[in-house]
């Protein structure tokens, strides 16, 4: 662990005391996610419609911004989606731990595309562009046509290219598209990128005159793919049809051993063999189609979590699996007591055995986690498995502000053969102590970090109990505090480093005593020449 300097403050153990005193009345905030649980991924935020990415060895997860927790209440009026015009951010190494990266502004007057009233459903890819890597944040303005973003990273911030829509009903093949939203994003190993889009049932809700009396369920027609520009932001092709069965909304694509799977969310009409508003899966061998419907591959969320709903996805594969990120509106049913529209993402393996996708479960387990959290590398505070009322502050790197009674907990944390100090970069503006603990946020405590009153962020020092092994871990706060990173270390390694620099200190000492020397005897035995040749 790095040494502490100028504004680091030194916390000695023994103050553990009365630092427990200020506990007395603090009673965690109840959470909804319980541990074990790793469904949903965040609780901060309602993050609905969820279009991943992997980049750098990492999942991002782009959402509609259903709603932020801390400032919706206990009983917030039904979910307005007209509303919405930003687009939440969150992403992990190993699919249980996540960062929450804020709240991306996309659309509306405080957002980058500013003629766009709505961003819905956001998909994200990312490409080289003249030997630079670029991302780009695709998303629906309500149901009438699809932008995009750019930025130089995947958390922000991003720019409107094009101050337009990309795609429209004035785009060729596109006028009668009845819901023209809900894009997926497509870069081949070629580089070549591929945009899938539309949805909806001419005559469902329109009353067109031809259409009123026998809506188009089984073959609305309505879906489309083109091939995007090399620069990501405009179409190389025209938009073509992507004729499959029953569908509804939510395009998705992937790749598997050769093969692109097209997936969809069936219609919700009881004619439909495929049940109500599942996932299917078509297939073909060209990224255009066309494709040939195989199943479904993922039933509606009420099948597993009460509440039926609109259902939206992304599959990709990550670390020889594959996955299945969706939503449901699990949590404001226990929040509210009610469904009122609000839903929040989830992930669950997508079996693949033999070749072929088979149907995924999901849960509220969620997925096993990939890998551990290293205790002795520098962490956002904002990396978490489960949390009770705190929020995030920023967009990128964020913080995260606890008020009494609040937590989070971080899953997997790796000690190795053992850590018995913990550094914490954070702010309180009336001063406050943070309670470590593991296994559970009123579990064994490792130490209490006191926190001083300040207006600047200070870098706290503090001893702790000594732990060992891979463990959960808990920070509870007792009044208001602002924490940007932690890091735990081991007191023994630091007197090693020490020991090490001082020997290398003493060990140069040597050095230049033995130069000196050397010169000394040299100067000497000058000297004695010289009067030795006087002599002769």
């Amino acid at each position: 662990m790095k040494s502490v300097f100028f504004s680091t403050i030194l916390a000695i153990a023994g103050a553990l005391v009365s630092a427990n005193d200020a506990f007395k009345d603090v009673v965690p905030k109840e959470t909804k996610k319980p541990i074990p649980d790793h469904n949903p991924i965040n609780v901060i935020k309602y993050t609905a419609d969820p279009g991943v990415m992997v980049y750098d060895d990492t999942v991002y997860v782009y959402g509609t911004n259903d709603g932020i927790t801390e400032i919706m209440g206990e009983n917030p009026e039904s979910n307005d989606y007209a509303l919405i015009h930003t687009i939440n951010v969150m992403s992990s190494k190993d699919l249980v731990n996540w960062v929450d990266h804020g709240t991306i502004p996309s659309a509306g007057k405080d957002g980058a595309a500013k003629w766009a009233q709505n961003s819905w459903a956001p998909t994200a890819a990312h490409k080289k562009i003249n030997g630079k890597e670029k991302f780009f944040l695709y998303f629906a303005n309500s149901g009438n046509g699809i932008g995009v973003l750019t930025s130089d990273s995947p958390t922000g911030p991003f720019e409107d290219p094009i101050g337009d829509y990309l795609i429209s009903h004035d785009t060729p093949n596109c006028a009668d598209i009845t819901w023209l939203f809900d894009p997926a994003v497509f870069v081949d190993d070629d580089g070549s990128a591929y945009i899938y889009f539309g949805g909806g049932v001419p005559g469902e809700y329109d009353n067109h005159p031809l259409y009123k009396d026998a809506p188009l369920f089984e073959r609305p027609r309505t879906l489309r793919v083109a091939k995007l520009g090399d620069d990501m932001i405009s179409l190389a092709t025209e938009p073509v049809l992507l004729d499959a069965p029953w569908p509804y909304e939510d395009s998705g694509i992937h790749k598997a051993d050769g093969i692109y799977y097209y997936t969809y969310c069936t219609s919700w009409n009881a004619k439909s063999p495929f049940g109500a508003a599942r996932i299917g899966m078509m297939a073909s061998k060209n990224p255009l189609g066309p494709f040939e419907f195989v199943d479904t591959i993922f039933n509606n969320p009420g099948d597993f979590f009460v509440v039926t709903g609109n259902n939206h996805h992304t599959v990709i594969p990550f670390h020889d699996k594959w996955y299945i990120f969706y939503h449901s509106e699990w949590l404001n049913l226990q929040n509210f007591g009610e469904a009122k529209g609000y839903r929040t993402t989830h992930v669950n393996e997508l079996p693949y055995v033999d070749g072929k996708f088979l149907n995924a479960t999901g849960t509220l387990e969620g997925v096993p986690q990939l890998f551990n959290v290293d205790a002795f590398e520098t962490q956002t505070a904002a990396l978490m498995a489960w949390e009770a009322g705190c929020s995030t502050n920023g967009l990128g790197h964020t913080t995260v502000t606890y008020q009494k009674g609040e937590w989070s907990g971080v899953s997997g944390v790796d000690f190795d053969e053992g850590a018995d100090t913990i550094e914490i970069v954070a702010q309180s503006k009336n001063g406050a102590v943070i309670q470590v603990s593991i296994d559970s946020v009123e579990g064994e405590v490792l130490g209490y970090v006191e926190i001083p009153a300040s207006d600047k962020m200070e870098t706290v020092y503090t001893e702790i109990a000594p732990v060992k092994g891979v463990k959960n871990i808990f920070f509870l706060a007792s009044d208001e505090v602002t924490v940007d990173t932690w890091e735990f270390g081991n007191t023994s390694d630091e007197s090693d480093e020490e020991e090490s620099a001082d020997a290398g200190a003493d060990a140069e000492n040597v050095e230049s005593d033995d130069e000196e020397n050397v010169e000394a005897d040299a100067d000497e035995a000058e000297v004695e020449e010289e009067d030795s040749a006087d002599e002769e």
